[in-house]
This record gives C-alpha cells, sequence and structure tokens, in this order.
C-alpha cells in the first residue's frame, strides 16, 4: 500500500477528497459524504508517506510549522495534498482535481453569472464553505474571460488547481511558495506586470485584503474568494478582518470597488447522480453599495430578495430554476479532448548563474538538463497549446518558506 493505490482507489470509487489518519481506515468523501475503506493506517506507514511527498529538503520546513501544502499529479489525477500534524500523528487531506477546463456552462451555473466578467474594473467574491466549488466556479469565470477577451489574465495560487490554455487572453499563474513566497508580494508584483485581471485564490488575512482592495480600486477587475455562508457575510467578514478604527474607511472602499457576490453550496441530485450549485448572488447596486458603506449588512438580505429583476438570486429563487432546468451538463459522458491528456512541458529552471535572477526565499533549483533535439517532422514549438504548469518531478523540489511570526 503507497499513497499512489490509495489515490487511484478514490478516484475509481468518484471520490472528492482522501482523508489518511493515523490508526484509522481511509475515508473518502463521495457525492458529498465520507465513507471509510479497508483497514486502519498505521502512524508510520503514513510518516514514510509524508517523508516521500514531501522530501528531504522541505521536511525541516514542515516540522516547523506542522503542516505543508502542495500539488501533485498521481495516476493522471492533480491532486492538492495538505500533510499534517494532529493528536494522533501526521495525516493527509487530498483533493482530487478535475481535468476538464471548467466553464459556467459545465458546471451547469446560471449563465447570468458571465455578466459578472463583462466589467473591466472592481470586485468579485466567491463565497462558500470548504468542499462548495468555490475554486471551479472562479475558474470558470476565468475561462470566461478567456474564451471571449484579449486581456492579461495573473492567478495567485496555493497551490494552482486549474492549469489555464490560454485562448483569446494571456496567462500567468504563480503558486505562493514556489513562484513567489506569498500573496502579499504577488500582489505587490501583480501591479508592476500590467494585469487587467488578477485572481487570488484566497484572502486569508487582513494584509491580502488590503491589497487586493486596493488592486480593485486602481483599474482592475480582481477576483477572490472567502469562506462564508452568505453573500452578506462575505462583505462582513472582509470589513471585520480589520481593526474597529478603520473598518468605517474599509467599508467605504469596498463598497466603492464591489461588482458582485456569489456564495454557493453542491446538493446532490439523486435523479442525476451529480453534485449541482445552488448559488445566492448578489450585485452591487446603489442601494448595497450603501448598505455595505453603512455597514448595515443585515440589509443585504432583502435587497437580494426584491432584487430579483436586477439579476439577484436568492437561494430558494436559484433553487426553483434548478427544478426547471431540462438540459444539464454530465462530466462523465463527455468525451475528454487530446488536449486534456496532453502532458504539459517541463517548467524550466532559473539560470543558477545570473545574480539577478537568485531566489531570495530558498535555494535554487538545478538547472534542467538540456532537451533532445527534436525530429525533422516534429511540430514547431508552440503549435501545441500552451500550458504553465510544473511537471510532477518540479514539485518535489518546492520549497516553502515558513510564515514569520
Amino acid at each position: 500500500m503507497d499513497l499512489d493505490s490509495l489515490v487511484a482507489l478514490a478516484q475509481s470509487n468518484g471520490a472528492s477528497d482522501l482523508h489518511l489518519e493515523p490508526g484509522l481506515p481511509a475515508a473518502l468523501r463521495i457525492r458529498g459524504a465520507l465513507r471509510t475503506m479497508g483497514d486502519p493506517i498505521p502512524a508510520q506507514t503514513l510518516l514514510d508517506f509524508a517523508q516521500q511527498a514531501i522530501g528531504p529538503e522541505q521536511w525541516p520546513q514542515f516540522l516547523e510549522r506542522r503542516s505543508h501544502d502542495f500539488s501533485k499529479t498521481i495516476h493522471g489525477v492533480r491532486c492538492r495534498i495538505n500533510v499534517l500534524q494532529s493528536s494522533r500523528g501526521i495525516g493527509f487531506a487530498v483533493r482530487m482535481l478535475t481535468s476538464f477546463q471548467a466553464t459556467i456552462e459545465k458546471l451547469n451555473l446560471h449563465p447570468d453569472l458571465k455578466k459578472f466578467v463583462a466589467h473591466t474594473t472592481g470586485l468579485i467574491l466567491v463565497s462558500g464553505p470548504t468542499g462548495s466549488g468555490k475554486s471551479s466556479t472562479l475558474a470558470a469565470l476565468l475561462e470566461e474571460i478567456n474564451l471571449t477577451e484579449p486581456r492579461h489574465i495573473i492567478t495567485i495560487e496555493s497551490p494552482i488547481e486549474y492549469t489555464f490554455r490560454p485562448r483569446k487572453s494571456y496567462i500567468r499563474q504563480r503558486e505562493v511558495g514556489r513562484d513567489t513566497p506569498s500573496f502579499e508580494q504577488a500582489l505587490l508584483d501583480s501591479l508592476r506586470e500590467d494585469p487587467d485581471v488578477l485572481m487570488v485564490g484566497e484572502m486569508r488575512d487582513p494584509e491580502t485584503m488590503r491589497l487586493t482592495l486596493s488592486a480593485a480600486e486602481t483599474g482592475h477587475l480582481v477576483l477572490a474568494t472567502v469562506h462564508s455562508s452568505t453573500c452578506a457575510e462575505a462583505l462582513q467578514r472582509v470589513v471585520g478582518a480589520f481593526p474597529s478604527e478603520i473598518q468605517s474607511g474599509i467599508a467605504a472602499q469596498l463598497a466603492d470597488a464591489i461588482v458582485g457576490v456569489v456564495s454557493q453550496r453542491l446538493r446532490f441530485r439523486p435523479d442525476l447522480s451529480i453534485r449541482v450549485p445552488e448559488c445566492e448572488i448578489l450585485l452591487a447596486s446603489n442601494a448595497v453599495k450603501n448598505f455595505i458603506r453603512t455597514r448595515e449588512f443585515f440589509r443585504i438580505i432583502s435587497a437580494i430578495e426584491t432584487g430579483g429583476e436586477h439579476g439577484m438570486w436568492t437561494f430558494n429563487r436559484y433553487r426553483n430554476w434548478l427544478e426547471n432546468r431540462t438540459s444539464w451538463s454530465r462530466l462523465d459522458q463527455e468525451p475528454e479532448t487530446d488536449e486534456a491528456d496532453a502532458k504539459p512541458p517541463t517548467v524550466p529552471s532559473l539560470p543558477s548563474d545570473t545574480s539577478i535572477l537568485k531566489n531570495p526565499w530558498g535555494p535554487q533549483r538545478k538547472p534542467a538538463a538540456p532537451a533532445p533535439s527534436a525530429p525533422a517532422n516534429a511540430p514547431k514549438p508552440g503549435a501545441g497549446r500552451i500550458e504553465i504548469e510544473p511537471t510532477e518531478s518540479e514539485f518535489g523540489k518546492i520549497l516553502k518558506t515558513p510564515e514569520k511570526k
């Protein structure tokens, strides 16, 4: 038994998550419910898994932080992996990432969401509890831009979940810990990189929220996620993350920048054998902006209920739309294209003899070996789709700097 075989077991059972804990059997989240399988896993076995997955270079970082995040391709499935220290020992939380290009249609989302990305400036928030599909919805919004607009998109993620293939847009994806030391540094850098659209994987702290709001105010369209159960709570959480003496200023800044909020949760449909997103959608009308500015977040609920003609959706109204829907996207019935199965190119290492490019937050990686010469009938470079994604071998060399206390 190894980590690869457990991931293969989760994939064969259609699981979205795999949980491993010392002394307990493997737990799979299938259609939103946890199911255990097999015998209890010894603590030493999981310790060996962790040491092998994290690698000797990053093991000291894990011992200091007692957690480690990375993504890895296992059996053709991209996985977001969190290794953690618990009372029983070292455990794993593995999210199985889908390989398809997320779109509004494929996720069975309402087409009204496309109106959000028609804006060229402002802030769009996607909220919901863990495992509610926030990252997928965010990816679908970005893909809508990618398919329709020639914009420069920069994503800041930890780790990268969806790999975008540039179509009409020019896309750069940066992973915190590998390509940049922190969300804060990446946001500061982005303002000098001529972006049209910024995507912030998660606003975790006040500094990231402040920089995100500033970017939205300075002429960029910014998309971000936040953990909350409703649209009103998402806005309240952003303002409440700051000290009380500056919350009025933050509320005014948020009111000026906000474009809309999508709060969602997943519900399993037995008749379709799929999980579909149920959404609450808030648009930034003048009344909503005023409620945010005065911090009367409780009044936003009634604004959504009465804002149907303006494109707002309550959970109940959205559920009724789902019940009346007749056309559904079924990912398991859609053939994968050859683009989805194509192996991404190896990301070249930074040159070790150039002092300007030295990595200030960790040791440099060794230069990649020169690629063998291509045959005469090989396709020209750049003829295929571009994928900004490191290969499995690159992830083993990632060095993540511990957060400063």
